[in-house]
């Protein structure tokens, strides 16, 4: 079976960057990535490659090359979908909101509108691909709308979670550690197995290319995320014993992960992970355990969760204690908005948090962060609904400069570890502020004993 043309359903931070990827590296398939957001699709198509709707170092060299001649943005999604022979399917899957499961299960509306409109449209065999994160057994609710809703044809439902971690998308697309397909059993199921993995074949070694059946495809990928999350809890859940005994986190992460049975990754300390992926999979994963009458499994799991609210809280309090038990009227400048360095994704960050906390107590916030929007912040904190948006506009300030947004501060906070913070001058900011001045690094990446000698009085998770 060879594919000619892609079609993928939904251009955001997982179809745009893993289709851009696809395109350049087979030239001779036609891919074509649609959604209905016509400012997003115009973004992706615009001639200055810095509006693209996502940051993503090497995504923009990655378009410039492929998008006209075989990569191609648009919002005709029936159009796409009748010329593809493979549809990926990558639209988003947001907890619930509403109804069972609310504030736990993955709403999966947008999966089923799209199994619709391809079952509405499609006149020949399709290969349907997952990308996004889905609950397991997923592809068994896709494969019935599909079957009795159709015109006929042959529908082969496969599962290709997504391993990308924002900031090293492109890297993890083009030199992938494993890619994961599940399928079913079948012959047909086999044939559609193969024409994915001869995709991937044209750029990654063969043994990097991994088979399972659907439904241990669907549950690899909340498992991955969940054990990573997992890691981070672990050495937050530390970071606080080491503060009250005088320990140093970064030196028993590496005491730790020098044992080659755990590895030294994702035992970072910090003020919490975000992302839209860590947290929405675990309280997917905890549902599906309780779903199953799995009680012990979905706490232990939900504990993950648990302790990385406990971290940001935790710093959002260390900043009010540490500043004389008041912060009502006082400026803190946080300097990171995005959940992690090298995107422009705030989904659950700690920011977002540690900002709505410090507002309850009338701190005066100024947000600077080298990616993202400003609108972008008072969104994501109005999201929260904890108070009405007049109040958060007037609370929340957005700077263009990092050494503006820390003038008449009296502290600044660390949220994202951009690689610039780092190389600030700090002098310089000290200067500008208020004294004491205090600094709260979330991410462990400023030199403290540099800050020191400057006169800073700094807090860091993790150290006593």
């Amino acid at each position: 079976m060879i594919i000619k043309n892609i079609c993928c359903i939904g251009a955001g931070y997982v179809g745009g960057p893993t289709m851009s990827v696809i395109a350049q590296k087979c030239p001779d398939i036609q891919v074509t990535v649609v959604d209905l957001n016509e400012q997003r699709i115009a973004a992706w198509n615009d001639d200055d490659l810095d509006k693209l709707p996502i940051y993503e170092p090497g995504l923009a060299t990655v378009v410039k090359e492929a998008r006209g001649r075989n990569l191609f943005f648009s919002t005709n999604v029936e159009k796409a979908i009748d010329k593809a022979d493979m549809i990926f399917i990558s639209v988003n899957t947001p907890t619930k909101t509403y109804g069972v499961g609310k504030g736990m299960a993955a709403d999966l509306k947008y999966i089923e509108l799209c199994a619709r409109q391809i079952a509405k449209v499609a006149k020949d065999n399709k290969i349907i691909v997952e990308k996004s994160t889905l609950p397991v057994r997923t592809a068994e609710a896709l494969k019935r709308i599909l079957d009795n809703t159709g015109n006929g044809v042959r529908f082969d439902i496969l599962s290709n979670p997504e391993f990308l971690a924002e900031g090293t998308a492109i890297r993890d697309l083009q030199n992938a550690d494993r890619v994961l397909i599940g399928g079913e059993a079948t012959q047909e199921g086999q044939k559609a197995v193969n024409a994915l993995s001869e995709i991937y074949a044209q750029w990654l070694p063969k043994e990097r290319i991994l088979t399972t059946s659907v439904w241990s495809s669907e549950l690899s990928k909340l498992t991955a995320n969940a054990f990573l999350a997992q890691r981070v809890s672990s050495i937050n859940a530390m970071s606080e014993l080491c503060e009250v005994t005088e320990a140093d986190v970064n030196e028993v992460a590496k005491a730790v992960g020098s044992d080659s049975r755990i590895g030294s990754k994702f035992l970072k300390a910090s003020v919490g992970f975000g992302g839209s992926c860590f947290q929405k999979d675990i309280l997917n994963l905890v549902y599906i355990a309780q779903s199953y009458g799995l009680q012990e499994v979905a706490d232990y799991w939900e504990q993950v969760i648990i302790m990385n609210d406990h971290q940001k809280r935790r710093f959002a309090k260390k900043i009010v204690e540490t500043l004389f038990n008041t912060v009502s009227g006082k400026k803190i400048t946080l300097l990171g908005w995005a959940f992690k360095k090298d995107t422009n994704d705030t989904r659950e960050s700690a920011s977002i948090y540690v900002t709505d906390y410090l507002v309850s107590e009338q701190a005066d916030i100024t947000v600077y962060d080298p990616k993202v929007d400003g609108q972008k912040v008072l969104v994501d904190l109005d999201y929260l609904n904890t108070r009405p948006a007049e109040e958060n506009q007037e609370r929340v300030t957005i700077a263009q400069n990092p050494y503006e947004a820390c003038k008449g501060a009296h502290a600044v906070a660390i949220m994202t570890e951009w690689d610039e913070f780092s190389s600030y001058d700090w002098r310089k900011i000290y200067d500008s502020m208020l004294k004491p001045a205090f600094v709260f690094d979330g991410r462990g990446i400023l030199n403290n004993q540099l800050l020191e000698e400057i006169g800073f009085q700094v807090y860091t998770i993790g150290k006593g």
